[in-house]
């Protein structure tokens, strides 16, 4: 088999740098090792830039996230009992929606299925060679056979523990990471949101988050130790304290109903560069993740692939690899901004009392400095809301 690019990992990067590149003309492989069910039906993030839903509107792929996604004009800042809307759209004229990543990946591999493209799934022990003499090989295994792709370009977009990192060289990728003393447990209900909007919660008891996916389906997040056994949570005790952290105020608490899904999510920062290496280039969680208060993930995801997308136009259409030489240098602006903006938030509506950042008492008070400072001024009310819509 022989193609333009090959890309590994059929996640939003993936699939949407294959879409970008179909419409530039490009041809495109997606290897996947999961099968099309499952890459379907994982929960992830849910909240989608305003400029991540314009690309997907500009890209033919917003006819669904328009009409069954959630724009949202602000968030809730909880504290001392008190809730205080930031109004984003009112600060900056862009907004968020709330549009799930399962449902993104949804409408992708079917417009590229329906405009011919080819996505491998089940590709197992994929392995990618021949990148220092920039005539990259990717082999998998599919049904007991070995396969074959020739490429003239490699992306890496299958996750920090994928198998595209290991084809760079040793000693060539540095890793700045902060491994956070807590971790994030998260359910998602079959239960009316009783908010229009996120709200974010500092209790004294920890963190706690009221999201949603839908206008029926709650997404809801605690703050818990990072070595929490799911066994010592049971479904009554979640709710339980899931109303203490979000209730208590002048809003709403959250409305009951089945629990769906539940799991821990822990939290970290990481950042890998260079993001290339000669005909190889990786993109999203293959390089960067960013702990999920500010909803940058699945964004930043997507932004590197937009930047990639690019350069790979101007190398395949004009002969103009300058784009591409400059790719780690500009995607890593973004990224450096968004761990930024994902630690402050972390950091300030976290509480600290244990390990690695511990401040106890007095560390919370300066949380609390914070929040007013966020609610009060305009300035900063601003900025969190500039970083926040992207």
């Amino acid at each position: 088999m022989r193609t333009q690019v090959g890309i590994v990992g059929a996640g939003p990067a993936g699939l949407v740098l294959s879409h970008l590149l179909h419409l530039h003309g490009i041809e495109s492989v997606v290897l996947e090792a999961r099968d099309r069910a499952y890459v379907e039906s994982r929960v992830r993030a849910g909240v989608l830039e305003h400029a991540t839903a314009d690309l997907l509107r500009q890209a033919g792929l917003g006819e669904r996230m328009d009409a069954e996604g959630l724009p949202h004009e602000g968030i809730s800042l909880q504290f001392e009992g008190e809730r205080h809307r930031i109004p984003m759209t009112a600060l900056t004229g862009r907004r968020i929606t709330v549009y799930g990543q399962q449902e993104v990946v949804r409408d992708l591999i079917a417009r590229r299925l329906a405009d011919g493209g080819r996505i491998v799934f089940e590709a197992a022990e994929v392995r990618v060679d021949g990148v220092e003499a920039d005539d990259p090989v990717v082999t998998w295994t599919a049904a007991g056979r070995r396969e074959e792709l020739r490429c003239d370009v490699v992306v890496g977009c299958d996750g920090f523990h994928g198998t595209t990192r290991s084809a760079v060289p040793a000693g060539l990728l540095r890793t700045h990471q902060r491994t956070y003393p807590f971790a994030w447990l998260g359910i998602l209900a079959e239960a009316e949101p009783a908010v229009d909007e996120l709200v974010y919660s500092l209790h004294e008891r920890g963190f706690a988050l009221y999201s949603m996916r839908s206008p029926a389906v709650s997404r809801l997040y605690l703050q818990v130790r990072p070595d929490t056994d799911l066994a010592d949570w049971p479904h009554e005790r979640i709710w339980a304290e899931l109303e203490t952290r979000l209730g208590g105020s002048d809003g709403p608490g959250p409305n009951r109903g089945r629990i769906v899904d539940v799991g821990v999510t822990p939290m970290r920062s990481v950042v890998t560069e260079p993001l290339q290496h000669r005909s190889l280039f990786l993109a999203g969680d293959a390089v960067h993740i960013v702990p999920p208060t500010g909803a940058k993930g699945m964004n930043l995801a997507v932004h590197d692939v937009r930047v990639l997308a690019e350069g790979l136009e101007a190398h395949f259409h004009r002969g103009d690899r300058s784009h591409l030489e400059r790719y780690t240098q500009t995607a890593l602006r973004r990224v450096w901004r968004a761990q930024h903006f994902s630690w402050w938030m972390t950091s300030m509506l976290h509480r600290m009392d244990e390990g690695e950042g511990s401040a106890g008492d007095y560390g919370h008070r300066v949380q609390i400095a914070q929040l007013r400072n966020v609610v009060e001024s305009e300035a900063y009310a601003r900025a969190l809301s500039e970083n926040y819509v992207g």
